[in-house]
């Protein structure tokens, strides 16, 4: 088992140096304007870093990626964390080219890879997942988002224990009808439990945790 161990962190390490490697090159180009030539850098890396192909990474869901990159219930955090990093890199470069349009479900894809990342625990490769995933939660910012990028961050919200964020997309989740009473109550429940000072370090204090698990009773009592 420890050689195994110290494989993993072998090849985590290694990934680390290739992918600060590859991060300065594109930097390096998108500041030289050479935005197609940093998109082909990207392409290749896609190509021959990892297990599958490009074309196969880009058609796959977050959720596959993670089940094709998992051995022996393994994640393979090194990996899908090099996969959500160049994705990243290629939302922010289509958003210099004006192809949102483009740039927007690549973006979207790193953003849950990196909530995926966070909620797996797993460590930094040039950032942490939950430092990368903020950051794409800003830029997403001014997007209505689908039902399940607001389940995922409702979840990634409370295992980064910022549970004030965490209570406000579940008030919008719970405006569309998008998610089930008993899951609702569940999440308020499951903050009693924790102490008075870790609540307030999240931002939501036992009072207005009880306030709003009387108010989610209310809203659905309601219907």
């Amino acid at each position: 088992m420890g050689g195994w161990h110290l494989f993993q962190r072998d090849f985590f390490m290694r990934m680390i140096e290739q992918m600060g490697e590859a991060a300065g090159v594109i930097m390096g180009l998108r500041q030289q304007r050479k935005h197609e030539e940093a998109l082909l850098v990207i392409d290749d890396l896609l190509d021959r870093q990892f297990r599958m192909n490009g074309k196969l990474i880009r058609q796959l869901s977050d959720a596959d990626l993670v089940r094709m990159m998992t051995t022996n219930g393994v994640v393979e955090t090194a990996n899908l964390s090099g996969v959500a990093l160049l994705m990243k890199e290629e939302a922010a470069i289509l958003n210099e080219l004006g192809r949102t349009d483009q740039s927007y479900p690549v973006q979207l894809k790193a953003f849950h890879l990196f909530m995926r990342l966070a909620l797996l625990d797993a460590p930094a490769l040039l950032r942490t997942p939950s430092e990368e995933a903020a950051d794409l939660a800003q830029q997403l910012d001014g997007y209505e988002l689908p039902r399940a990028t607001k389940l995922l961050m409702w979840e990634w919200y409370e295992g980064d224990k910022r549970y004030d964020d965490a209570e406000n997309i579940l008030h919008e989740l719970v405006e569309d009808g998008m998610v089930e009473r008993e899951d609702a109550e569940e999440f308020y429940r499951r903050l009693l439990l924790l102490p008075d000072e870790s609540l307030e370090a999240g931002g939501l204090p036992r009072d207005e945790v009880l306030e709003g698990l009387a108010r989610i009773k209310q809203d659905y009592e309601a219907v």
